[in-house]
């Protein structure tokens, strides 16, 4: 009985070591690669949870009148709905990357439930936009090791944030997002958006767009250029994947992992 508790334990522990590196000090100065610190004379500009037709054309004219490109970290289910606006983002020169199927914490999931659905968007992501997402990050920026084993074998590259502008809530406003984002901004930063409220407070979205403009200013008077993960010269975050591959023999779980993904 005792083996079989340590056992479990361990696996439980094996599978949820890689949400350790939600907490951005940790990611910053040990995983600098998956926090997205890249090019220090560039911002990279990100959004995650949508498409969503109310409001994510609402930043699409305001980046395009900013002459401004950026990621938009998708839910697969979303573009499923909403395919067309997938191509519309695409079309204007911004990246898509995986954020899911749906905004669920992958910690919920075993090796295939998660490659499965990391595949299912991949696939749905693709056929909208006509291209093959790069990058993902997780819900919630909570990795486990099933995730990041699915993700390289789907050939994704994990990436997180240096800063967010904490916008999902209803008491944001437009000066709070663009405050909270400020404190942590710095050159070779990935900084965390939303342009849906899909997983957030209703109508949180208004308070980013109010707080976007503002912010492309302050970049710009600092001579920070701004733009998608693809500018910004992240390298691959190797160092996780590598980890979560190299599982202690003793912990059979390690052999799970591998074969449920086969």
């Amino acid at each position: 009985m005792k083996a079989a508790v340590s056992l479990a334990l361990a696996a439980a522990a094996v599978h949820a070591a890689p949400a350790a590196a939600f907490l951005p000090p940790l990611r910053n100065q040990f995983l600098p690669r998956l926090a997205g610190i890249g090019d220090p004379g560039h911002v990279a500009l990100t959004f995650d949870d949508g498409p969503n037709p109310l409001s994510t054309p609402h930043f699409l004219r305001l980046l395009d009148a900013q002459q401004t490109r950026a990621t938009f970290f998708v839910l697969g289910s979303q573009v499923a709905r909403a395919p067309g606006l997938a191509r519309e983002i695409a079309d204007a020169g911004h990246e898509l990357g995986v954020h899911g199927w749906e905004h669920r914490c992958l910690l919920r999931y075993g090796p295939r439930r998660v490659h499965d659905d990391l595949a299912r968007a991949c696939e749905v992501i693709e056929q909208a936009s006509g291209h093959r997402p790069q990058w993902i990050r997780a819900p919630y920026g909570v990795f486990s090791t099933s995730a990041l084993m699915a993700a390289h074998r789907l050939q994704l590259e994990p990436v997180l944030w240096t800063c967010w502008g904490f916008d999902w809530t209803a008491q944001a406003t437009g000066p709070s997002v663009l405050r909270t984002v400020l404190k942590d901004l710095r050159g070779g930063g990935t900084v965390l958006l939303h342009d849906s409220d899909h997983a957030a407070s209703v109508g949180s979205w208004r308070s980013t767009l109010a707080a976007l403009g503002p912010l492309l200013e302050v970049c710009a008077r600092r001579g920070l250029r701004v733009g998608p993960l693809a500018d910004h010269a992240v390298r691959p975050v190797s160092v996780m994947v590598a980890q979560a591959r190299r599982l202690d023999p003793g912990v059979q779980v390690g052999r799970g992992f591998h074969a449920g993904l086969r």
